[in-house]
This record gives C-alpha cells, structure tokens and sequence, in this order.
C-alpha cells in the first residue's frame, strides 16, 4: 500500500473545521490592522535561501529539499516565506519610498526529524512589514498577534522578547561568545561545536540539560547592546508595559536566522512538549540589501497552523463545521428526477444552503440514518405523492418538533429562517 512520505501529513476533514477557523480568524484579525494578502511561489532559487537564512544554518546545511530543474539550475522548495517575500518586494519594485504590510499563508518544507508539532511539509501564515524603522511596529506585530489568541481562545501562550541589537554589536557578542565557549569547548555536544565558529549564538539556543548550566554563565547579549538598539528596546518594552501586554525578557532567545537584528520575539506553549513555539519573528533590517535590494527597515513574523490547530483541538473548541443544514431524501422514480430540479432551484435562491441530495439508491429508512448520520437539521422528504403534488415534507433531525408539509414554493423562505 503506498503511503504518505513521512513528515507529510494528511490533514482529515474533521481537523479541516480547526483549520478553517484558524485561517479565516486569522485574515480577519489581519485585515482588520490594514495588512494586505500577498502570493508566493513554492519553489525558489537555492541562492536567495542561502544568501537570506545563512549558509551555516541548520536548515541551509541539512533541512532544505533542493533540486536541479532541466536546465541544470538549482531550485529549493521553500523552508521559510521571509526571504521569498523580500525577492518579490524587491522583484516588483514594492520598497522605493513606499511602506507595506503584507502577510501571505502556505506550505513550508524542511527535512527535519518528524515528531508532534513538527513535520517537513508544514504550514505557516507569514507577516511581512516594509518600510518602518521603529519600535511602535514591533509593537503592533506583538498586540496583533496578542489579538489572535483572544479571538481564538487560546489564553495560555507565553510571550518572550529579547534584542539581538544591531550587526555590529552583534559580531562583537559573536566574538566574545568564540572566546567563551572555545574555553569551554569539553563540554560542548558534537552540534554545538560544529556550530561554534558558524553560528555560535545558537549554542544560546540549545536544549541539551548538559549543556544549560554552561550556556547561563554565557556572556549576555543585553552587555554588549549598543546604545540605539537599547532605546528602541526600551521604547517596545514601554509600549507593550502601556498596552498591558505580559512579557518575560529572555536573554538566551537569538532565533534560528541569521538575518534577524534588535527586536525577536516568540509565543511559546507548554502543552505540545518541545515544540513549544508557536509563532515567533522579529527584526531584519539588513535582510533587504543582502538580498539585493535598497536598505530597507523590515520587521514580521510566522505562526504555525499545526501547533495552532493542535492547541485549538485540545481546548475542544465547539465549532461550526460544514454538516449540511439540510438533507434531502427521495423515495419514487418521479421524486428522484424532481429532486434534481428543486436542489438546483433552493441553491439558487439561498447561495448560503448547505443541502446534501442522497445518492446511490436505498429504501427510505436507509436514507433518513444516512441523513441523521450527515449531521443535517433537517430531513426534505420528497417521495412520488409530495412530487405530483407540489409539496415536500420538513423532519427536524436535531429538535422534538412534529414533522410537517408544506409546498415546495415555500421551501426556501422555510430554511431561510433556519440556516446561518
């Protein structure tokens, strides 16, 4: 039997109710603070990849799924949407003198060790702003997403925020990290040290309990911060304080991305074990003219639709799924031909009418469990005397109330009364 590659999950139309609500409170949260929905292309070139995210980086070093096309060019399908977004942003001449707010939604893939929350075809909704330099954009990316979670229910998430503060205080800390774990290099995992003189501030970020003792007498970042970055970090800090907005600062948070700078955040939940973060972003403000383009101020971040949906399954939120409102049951040759017909003419007039019209034969007793089982409130009842008279019987399937018969021409203003 052929199976689903591993790490690439099916999602289940009884899950499909959480992720439809997810999505649709999520673009209407996004929408409603003026961010506009942009479309990225799945696949890209191996060189923005390697250029934005880091040639040291896990996901560049090990996770991308990459692939030479017929042409011989070298082609990754997406680990992340920042770096895609600024190539578009740049491509379409999005950023000269202008401002944006873009967000955008999709599968991400990462060849990484399956396990719960984590998989290598992964979805995100992604927000991207261009064009604003200070703190008070931060801070509206932290109170929208804070915003989110209301709307969603999910009351329970930890928000941590540090600053990475600018490239140059960053190289500095870089340096004096070297030093400190160079010193220290016996008791480094075999990870930490390949990551030592490539990217040793995710050493910061390791979840080894050997190493954690190691890693808090680490030099801090906050040292070696230069002055800007510590008052535009203190201006954030003040805004979310205004807004009543609870935060931990955490100093070991540096991200997994090379081109993040100052600001970096994550909403953290401790109810789907090591994958606890489920969205998290910050700073890139030199990410646009590494990339190529114009120097450019940019700020964004991503949530993860699984965690998000798992968090939501959990809380066992009581939704409107997509049971039809109606379900109609046809009993005679005559019936079964106007069924068609009257189907047609009820979407029409009611674009909203979720109707399930039974197929694929069956007395009448099997088509009213096939209609309970559906979920539908009401059974339509169209059998050859209903048809030759015009009329049509109601069953309430959910609520004690007598069934009744009434003409067809009244049908939809019937359900119209009855269906949101």
């Amino acid at each position: 039997m052929i199976q689903s590659i591993r790490g690439m999950k099916d999602i289940l139309p009884q899950e499909m109710r959480y992720w439809r609500h997810l999505e649709h409170t999520a673009r209407a949260v996004l929408e409603g603070y003026g961010y506009r929905e942009i479309r990225l292309p799945i696949v890209e070139q191996t060189e923005l990849f390697a250029r934005a995210i880091g040639a040291a980086t896990d996901i560049v070093e090990k996770e991308m799924y990459t692939f030479a096309d017929r042409n011989g060019d070298s082609l990754t399908l997406r680990p992340e949407g920042t770096a895609g977004c600024v190539r578009a942003a740049i491509e379409h001449g999005l950023l000269h003198n202008q401002t944006h707010r873009l967000w955008y939604g999709g599968p991400m893939f990462r060849h990484e060790r399956p396990q719960k929350g984590r998989y290598r075809q992964f979805y995100q909704i992604g927000v991207e702003v261009f064009g604003y330099a200070g703190p008070d954009i931060d801070a509206e990316l932290i109170l929208m997403t804070a915003r989110l979670w209301r709307r969603l229910g999910i009351n329970d998430l930890t928000l941590q925020i540090n600053s990475l503060g600018s490239a140059g205080a960053r190289a500095a800390y870089r340096g004096e990290l070297v030093r400190y774990f160079s010193a220290h290099e016996t008791g480094l995992d075999e990870d930490s040290r390949r990551r030592l003189h490539a990217n040793p501030l995710r050493i910061l970020d390791s979840k080894n309990p050997a190493m954690q003792s190691l890693i808090e007498a680490a030099p801090r970042l906050s040292n070696h911060l230069d002055a800007e970055s510590q008052a535009h970090f203190s201006a954030l800090c003040k805004q979310l304080d205004a807004a009543g907005v609870r935060y931990q600062i955490n100093p070991r948070l540096v991200r997994g991305l090379d081109y993040y700078n100052r600001t970096v955040f994550e909403w953290t939940t401790e109810r789907l074990g090591a994958q606890g973060a489920v969205c998290a972003g910050g700073r890139y403000d030199g990410l646009v003219e590494q990339i190529g383009g114009r120097a450019t101020p940019a700020v964004g971040f991503a949530m993860g639709l699984e965690r998000l949906a798992a968090l939501l399954m959990e809380n066992d939120a009581a939704l409107q799924g997509a049971e039809p409102h109606a379900y109609l049951v046809t009993v005679g040759e005559a019936a079964e031909r106007q069924s068609v017909i009257l189907a047609e003419q009820l979407r029409d007039a009611l674009p909203a009418l979720r109707l399930l019209v039974h197929c694929g034969g069956g007395g009448f007793k099997s088509q009213l469990k096939h209609a309970d089982k559906s979920g539908a409130r009401f059974a339509l009842i169209l059998g050859d005397e209903e048809a030759a008279a015009g009329e049509i019987s109601v069953k309430y399937l959910r609520e004690d109330i007598m069934q009744t018969r009434m003409p067809q021409a009244k049908l939809a203003g019937f359900l119209s009364l009855h269906i949101t």
